[in-house]
C-alpha cells in the first residue's frame, strides 16, 4: 500500500494536503484539551484573575520590600484589553491563554521546516519521554519566550546575520521581555551561539538583546525597577529559602533527564546510520544551549524545562526535517501516509488524559460564595487578609474571586512576602505544618482575616485561638472568635 503512487494530476496537491493536515492537528490539540474542562493549576489562573481585577499586585498581595514592579506587564495588558473589549471573564481569558500559547509555539517552528511533519514527529517523541508539550498548554507567558527562542535557534541555521535578522531578533526579544520579564536569561542563547562558532550571529543577537531589553525598560515606565526586580526575584526565589522544600516547585533542582540523554544518543546513531553529509552537532547552537541548561538545571529545574528541552527539540526536528526531505518525495503518496500517521499519533499522544492530567481540576473545591453560599461569613471580610501556606489556595481563590476586596499573604512567589511572614512560611514547611508554627500569623490576625488550610473532614486543624469551619471538601477555614454583640 505504501508503495502506491498517485496519478500525476493529483501529486501537486500533496504538499497542500500535508500542510492542511498538520495545521488542523495543531489547532485541534488545544481545542480538544479545553473540551475536557481543563484549567491549568498555577500561574495562568492568577494572570487571568489579575486582568479581570484591574488592580495592582500591591492591592492583591501583602508584599515586602522585594516587590517593585509587575514582571508580566505586557501579558496583563493584553489580557486586560481582551477583558475590556470582549468582556471575557477569567474563564474566557483562560481558554484564550491555553489555545493561543500552544499555537504560538507551533507557529514559531513550522514556517522554517521543509517537511513540517517533522514537527509532529518531534511532538510525539517529546510527549512519550517527557511532559514538554503538556507544559505548552498551561497558558503562561513564558511560552511566548519559548516560541521566540525556537524561532531564533532556527533562524540562526536558516538565515544570514543581516539587518533583517537583527530587526527580527530585537522585536522578538523586546516583545518577550516586556510580556514575560526575564530579560537576563537571553544571555544563555547568546553564549550558546558563541560556543557553536557563529560569532557574527552571537554579536548580532547580543545587540538585539540590548535593544529589545531597552525597549522593555522604557515601555514599563520604571526602567530601573524593571531591571532590578527581575534579578531580585530570581535571587530571592532561589537563594532566600532555608530548604528547597519551600521553594516554588519549578525552581527546585532536578535530578537529570536520562531519557533526554538517550535521545541525544539516538540522534547521533541516526546520523551514523543514514551517513548524511551534515554539520556536526557541535556547530548547532541548540546543542550547546541544551548542554548548558542540563547542567544548570541541577540547581534550578526550569533551566531544563524552559530552555534546555526546547533546544533539544530543535535538534530533533532539524534532523527529522532533513531525513524526511531526503527519504520522501515532496509530492508522493508515501509522504502523505507519513503525515496522516504522525498527525493521528501526535494528536492522541498529546490529548490523552493520562493520569487525569487534563481533568484533575474537575474535582477542585473553590472558595467562592457564588458556588458555595454557605461560606457567607467565612471568607475574608473587606480589607482582610487570607493567610495560607498553600499557593494552590491563592491561585484557585483569586481565580474565582478576582474582584474581592481582600489580600493574600502568600501569592505566586514566597519571596514577595514581608520578611517576618516569609520566616513564618518557612517554619511551617520545616516543622511539617505543626500547629505551633502558625502562631505568629494567628497572633496578628484581625477579625477580617482568615487562615485557610487543606485537610480532610475528620482532620480539624489543632491551631488554638481560632474557630474553624469545614468550608468546602478538603479545606478548613479559621477565623478569630466573634465577640458576642451586647
Amino acid at each position: 500500500m505504501f508503495d502506491l503512487e498517485l496519478p500525476e494530476r493529483y501529486r501537486r496537491y500533496v504538499p497542500l494536503a500535508a500542510w492542511l493536515t498538520i495545521a488542523l492537528t495543531v489547532l485541534f490539540i488545544p481545542l480538544k484539551i479545553i473540551e475536557y474542562g481543563y484549567v491549568p493549576g498555577d500561574d495562568a489562573m492568577r494572570h487571568c484573575a489579575k486582568a479581570v481585577s484591574g488592580k495592582p499586585w500591591s492591592e492583591i498581595l501583602v508584599v515586602g520590600n522585594v516587590f517593585k514592579i509587575d514582571q508580566s506587564l505586557g501579558w496583563h495588558g493584553i489580557l486586560g484589553a481582551l477583558h475590556q473589549v470582549f468582556h471575557w471573564n477569567a474563564e474566557g481569558l483562560m481558554v484564550f491563554s491555553v489555545v493561543a500559547m500552544f499555537l504560538a509555539v507551533n507557529a514559531a517552528l513550522l514556517p522554517w521546516l521543509r517537511r513540517p511533519e517533522a514537527w509532529l514527529a518531534a511532538l510525539l517523541v517529546a510527549m512519550v519521554i517527557s511532559d514538554l508539550p503538556q507544559r505548552w498548554l498551561i497558558g503562561r507567558p513564558f511560552i511566548l519566550t519559548t516560541a521566540a527562542l525556537l524561532t531564533i535557534l532556527l533562524m540562526v541555521q536558516r538565515r544570514p546575520p543581516d539587518v533583517k535578522s537583527f530587526v527580527s531578533c530585537a522585536a522578538l526579544i523586546g516583545a518577550c521581555t516586556f510580556i514575560h520579564g526575564v530579560w537576563y536569561l537571553w544571555l544563555l542563547p547568546i553564549a550558546a551561539i558563541f560556543f557553536a562558532g557563529k560569532f557574527r550571529w552571537s554579536r548580532l543577537l547580543a545587540g538585539a538583546w540590548l535593544l529589545g531589553t531597552g525597549f522593555s525598560m522604557l515601555a514599563s515606565g520604571h526602567p530601573v525597577d524593571y531591571l532590578s526586580h527581575a534579578l531580585g526575584m530570581a535571587l530571592h526565589g532561589v537563594g532566600g529559602h532555608l530548604s528547597t522544600r519551600s521553594e516554588v516547585t519549578e525552581l527546585q533542582p532536578f535530578g537529570g533527564d536520562i531519557l533526554a540523554v538517550i535521545l541525544v544518543g539516538a540522534l547521533v546513531a541516526l546520523r551514523a546510520a543514514t551517513r548524511r553529509d551534515v554539520p556536526p552537532l557541535t556547530k548547532n547552537p541548540a546543542f550547546w544551549l541544551m548542554c548548558g541548561c542540563w547542567i544548570l538545571s541541577f540547581r534550578v529545574g526550569r533551566f531544563w524545562e524552559d530552555w534546555g528541552w526546547p533546544a533539544l527539540l530543535v535538534l530533533v526536528v532539524t534532523e527529522l526535517d532533513a531525513l524526511f526531505a531526503e527519504k520522501f518525495a515532496v509530492d508522493s503518496l508515501r509522504r502523505l501516509w507519513l503525515v496522516l500517521i504522525l498527525a493521528v499519533a501526535s494528536f492522541f499522544a498529546v490529548t490523552a488524559d493520562l493520569n487525569s492530567r487534563y481533568t484533575k481540576n474537575l474535582d477542585w473545591s473553590y472558595l467562592s460564595e457564588a458556588q458555595h453560599p454557605e461560606l457567607a461569613g467565612w471568607l475574608p471580610e473587606p480589607g482582610g487578609i487570607l493567610y495560607s501556606p498553600d499557593m494552590g489556595i491563592f491561585y484557585q481563590t483569586f481565580y474565582k474571586n478576582p474582584t474581592a476586596n481582600w489580600r493574600y499573604i502568600l501569592g505566586y512567589e514566597p519571596a514577595l512576602m514581608p520578611a517576618d511572614d516569609f520566616k513564618t512560611y518557612q517554619e511551617i514547611f520545616l516543622q511539617n505544618g505543626d500547629a505551633k508554627a502558625y502562631a505568629p500569623w494567628v497572633e496578628k490576625m484581625q477579625p477580617a482575616d482568615r487562615l485557610v488550610l487543606r485537610a480532610g473532614k475528620n482532620e480539624r486543624p489543632g491551631i488554638a485561638g481560632l474557630e474553624w469551619n469545614y468550608g468546602v471538601p478538603g479545606i478548613w477555614i479559621g477565623r478569630p472568635p466573634r465577640v458576642p454583640a451586647h
